[in-house]
């Protein structure tokens, strides 16, 4: 068995977005991996629902877990997808336009 740890680096932790795209990443290589706290439950990293129940936050420790010979490579990937922040950046508005209010 092949494993790796990561700390969560987005400010969201692994939620939304960054789940979102790790699980895309977990599926098209088409290796099972499990990913979970280091003391608690492993989940199918492919589910991207999964994943996100996980509640995993920014600075936690994630722990991903293969049984597939030959993964290595593929969980450095992930690993250093899962400590480089993907947060959205605030664009301003500068159209002119003014945004509708709600009623």
């Amino acid at each position: 068995m092949s494993s790796r740890t990561a700390i969560i680096a987005s400010s969201i932790g692994l939620h939304a977005r960054p789940a979102t795209e790790f699980s895309r990443k977990v599926n098209a290589c088409g290796i099972p991996i499990t990913v979970g706290r280091p003391d608690g439950i492993r989940v199918n990293g492919a589910s991207v629902l999964a994943v996100m129940a996980l509640g995993i936050t920014c600075g936690e420790q994630v722990v991903m877990s293969t049984e597939h010979p030959g993964s290595e490579e593929l969980l450095d990937d992930l690993v250093s997808f899962l400590e480089t922040a993907h947060d959205i950046t605030a664009v301003p508005i500068t159209s002119g336009t003014p945004i509708p209010e709600h009623a």
